[in-house]
């Protein structure tokens, strides 16, 4: 117990956190006491290619007692039971969930806590500092402080458009408001109010991210899907218009709310509808547009890949394993016939080289393929004629794909949403949007090309001067922390995260906006 304090310091000299001459003055580190410690301790936690957000709340309920708990939003982890032991000069912080420590001294005057952050598979130096509170009787309006915890309810609005009844679930930060809100508007397909994909929680964990930080969040389950009424299938883009006008005016009027810090957050082609939006009579007060896309409806589902099944995948990658056994192998036997190494190079260059021709052939293949599919379902009125037809395409080109899933895909096809979303043109509003727009993109974004939509969007927008353009590193369509920056679980697997940049950039620049 003694040298607890002496072993810390060590530990903070040899991460460099400190300086070697702390350790002759080690007695001289403030005491960590209880009122010393409560409050909200934030800060990045270093890991292999960036950094995640780490907070500690510590309450003291009674003298001498304190009580504490961890958030780690990119693991979707919040308010972890945490211990807190006091060992003389040094504080030690353990989640038994998280299977995480965290020993650390109090420094920089009581602001900040300066330790070793340790679990399985990570041992690194770790910074907290001690989150800003806002003074009190002042008597100078200011920024609400960030909040620590919030509270849901379940909400239901009518959308004028066909009258339909949409659910849904609102996150509003806890204390007297008015706080900024945002209605998140969801991509292609039904999505139900979490944006869910398997384990993936998209909107969930965003709103509880801005939730926390001050931000109230809207958002609905899709029409038809979970709660809602309706037929996401029968719906156009027009429609999804109406229907978030409809929940941001919902918004507007909630005492808790500031309705001039309301707006659209959108992900694909939410972002678009949020962007529509903003082009009409009474506009949000912002819009952040999360993979939206700068280019028509026809140009975007053309350039997407084909979809696959799990066989059809598994076939494609062991063909072209086999592909690269047979150049492997016949190089071998080149070798042990006579030939020198720059023969066999030779051909190994030359066969890598076809296969490569062969494999862009096929993609270019299928975007022919694909454009002419999206030619009948546009261009052919009867629905019943443009059904028969892509029936007879997609047999030609899959044979020996199952009946039910062509009919599936047809079904999909020719849908009113998807037949509208063929003709859908973002670039002709644009000029039209005032307010402030955020957009973001993943480089690694397979579905929304950022280097082609955002530069797009970015000339569509060229006359409105409160537009951020933001490319996220590695981060794909959905907006996770890319794999090699992610944490592993205790089994060394690694669970899909939401990326803790795109929330630090939407939250920072929401906030912002109310302070200017």
């Amino acid at each position: 117990m003694k040298h607890t304090r002496l072993l810390v310091a060590l530990a903070l000299v040899g991460a460099g956190i400190l300086p070697v001459g702390v350790l002759a003055q080690t007695p001289a580190l403030p005491a960590p006491d209880a009122p010393g410690l409560a409050g909200l301790w934030q800060g990045p936690l270093p890991i292999p290619g960036g950094s995640l957000p780490v907070a500690f709340t510590v309450q003291q309920p009674a003298a001498n007692k304190l009580l504490a708990t961890l958030d780690l939003p990119a693991r979707r982890m919040s308010r972890l039971p945490v211990s807190v032991t006091l060992k003389e000069d040094s504080v030690v912080f353990f989640a038994a969930k998280a299977n995480c420590r965290y020993a650390c001294v109090l420094a920089a005057g009581s602001q900040e806590l300066r330790g070793i952050w340790v679990q399985p598979g990570l041992r690194v130096p770790l910074v907290l500092r001690r989150a800003a509170v806002q003074p009190v009787g002042t008597g100078v309006a200011a920024p609400a402080p960030l909040a620590t915890t919030y509270h849901i309810e379940t909400v239901t609005l009518t959308t004028p458009a066909g009258n339909v009844a949409l659910a849904g679930t609102l996150s509003i930060p806890d204390g007297a408001g008015p706080f900024p809100a945002a209605v998140l508007l969801s991509d292609v397909g039904g999505q139900d109010r979490d944006a869910r994909q398997g384990s993936y929680r998209l909107f969930a964990d965003l709103a509880s991210s801005l939730a926390r930080q001050g931000i109230a969040v809207l958002r609905l389950d899709d029409r038809g899907i979970g709660q809602s009424g309706g037929d996401s299938r029968l719906a156009t883009t027009a429609d999804l218009v109406r229907d978030a006008q409809a929940a941001l005016s919902f918004l507007r009027v909630r005492p808790s709310i500031d309705p001039a810090r309301t707006g659209f957050i959108g992900h694909g082609e939410g972002g678009n509808v949020a962007l529509l939006a903003a082009a009409q009579q009474l506009p949000p007060a912002f819009v952040v547009g999360m993979a939206a896309a700068g280019l028509g409806g026809l140009e975007l589902l053309t350039a997407q890949p084909e979809p696959a099944t799990p066989a059809d995948t598994a076939r494609a990658g062991a063909a072209r394993r086999q592909a690269l056994a047979d150049i492997a192998a016949q190089a071998k036997v080149l070798r042990a016939s006579g030939s020198n190494s720059a023969q066999v190079d030779t051909y190994v260059a030359q066969q890598s080289l076809k296969l490569r021709s062969a494999e862009r052939k096929q993609a270019e293949a299928t975007l022919k393929f694909r454009r002419a599919l999206f030619d009948i379902v546009r261009l052919t009125a009867n629905r019943d004629q443009a059904q028969a037809i892509v029936t007879n395409m997609l047999r030609q080109r899959y044979p020996e794909q199952d009946a039910a899933l062509i009919r599936s895909r047809v079904e999909d096809l020719t849908t009113p949403w998807f037949r509208y979303y063929l003709t859908f043109d973002p670039q002709p509003t644009l000029a039209e949007v005032k307010c402030p727009v955020l957009l973001l993109n993943g480089t690694d974004d397979a579905e929304v090309n950022a280097a082609i939509n955002l530069t797009a969007l970015e000339k569509g927008l060229k006359a409105n001067k409160r537009v951020t353009v933001r490319r996220l590193p590695g981060v794909q369509h959905w907006f996770q922390t890319p794999a090699a920056e992610r944490i592993p679980n205790a089994d060394g697997t690694v669970d899909p995260v939401i990326s803790a940049v795109m929330l630090e950039t939407v939250r920072d620049w929401v906030l912002q906006l109310g302070r200017q």
